[in-house]
Parts: structure tokens; C-alpha cells; sequence
């Protein structure tokens, strides 16, 4: 159940992104789906692996490489799924923004995709 609704959760931040920026397109449901499966996997298991590699250096730039991290994200997840397009630099930036911004939002909100407190 859980996996399902981080999918979801993924594929409504991803579609905020490309309703928000006309630098980002989608090309269809499934792309923008695929996408989410994309990022989710990328950020279940890369982006952890890399925020132990570049923790040293998140230090020194305080905070600003775990940053660089998450904008990697999407930029893997553009380049991998056709059909999920984001132009220029600083459209990824301005997505990486949005992204976080949403997911903070969504960490706060109450619901049943929050982790039981046992």
C-alpha cells in the first residue's frame, strides 16, 4: 500500500512541476507515471547512497550539495523517460524547489501514508 501511494504521491509532485513550469512537459499519463516510478526508485535507492558519499561535502556547503543530489534526481529521471521533458538549467532548479517544497508539505499533512508511530 505504501509503495502505491509514495508512487502517486511522486506522480502529483511531478505533475504540479509540469503545471506550475512551461519549461516541463509531459507528454502523456503514462509518461508522467513512468516518471514517478522513475524518481521513486532513484530516490529509494541512489540518492541515499549518494547523501552518504557527498555528506562531507554537504557539511562544508551546508547543505547545498544534498541539494545538487535531489536536482540529479530529476535529471536522471528526464533522461531516462521519454515523454518527461524539463529544459534549461534553471527549470531544474525551479523544479528541484517545487519538489522539495511539495514533498515538505505532504510530509506534514496527516493521512494514512504516514509512517504508524508505534
Amino acid at each position: 500500500m505504501r509503495l502505491g501511494i509514495s508512487w502517486l504521491t511522486n506522480a502529483l509532485v511531478l505533475a504540479i512541476v509540469a503545471a506550475v513550469l512551461s519549461g516541463v512537459e509531459v507528454r502523456n499519463a503514462g509518461s508522467l507515471l513512468v516518471a514517478a516510478a522513475v524518481f521513486g526508485v532513484l530516490n529509494t535507492v541512489l540518492k541515499p547512497v549518494l547523501r552518504v558519499i557527498t555528506f562531507p561535502l554537504a557539511i562544508l556547503t551546508l547543505g547545498v550539495a544534498w541539494f545538487l543530489v535531489a536536482l540529479l534526481m530529476l535529471v536522471l529521471t528526464r533522461d531516462i523517460v521519454s515523454g518527461f521533458y524539463i529544459y534549461g538549467f534553471g527549470t531544474l532548479i525551479d523544479a528541484t524547489i517545487i519538489v522539495w517544497l511539495v514533498n515538505v508539505v505532504l510530509d506534514h499533512a496527516p493521512g494514512r501514508w504516514q509512517p504508524s508511530k508505534r
